[in-house]
């Protein structure tokens, strides 16, 4: 895996993760949000792991099931296109 997609996946998770800490904050405080579609789409472009974790730590979205499912079927996805480009190959 090349070194700037590893750069890229910590990059892109950090934000996703904090994205969602800062949604829980506004949804405490009453004050504007940040719409789902970006929490979703953050997830899609490689920050999948940052959007559990923040789901998890945060304990944000928690009720809504398309995070509740989307999210680890997004994380499953990625990882299963992860493994086979980059580790099947190997077994070829």
């Amino acid at each position: 895996m090349g070194v700037c997609l590893l750069y890229y996946l910590a990059v892109v998770n950090i934000i996703t993760f904090m994205m969602y800490g800062i949604d829980k904050l506004k949804a405490k405080m009453g004050k504007w949000r940040i719409p789902e579609y970006a929490l979703f789409l953050s997830a899609i472009v490689g920050g999948s792991i940052g959007a559990w974790l923040g789901i998890k730590v945060w304990h944000h979205k928690t009720r809504h099931n398309a995070f509740r499912y989307g999210i680890p079927l997004i994380l499953a996805l990625q990882i299963g296109l992860f493994v086979y480009f980059r580790v099947w190959p190997a077994f070829e």
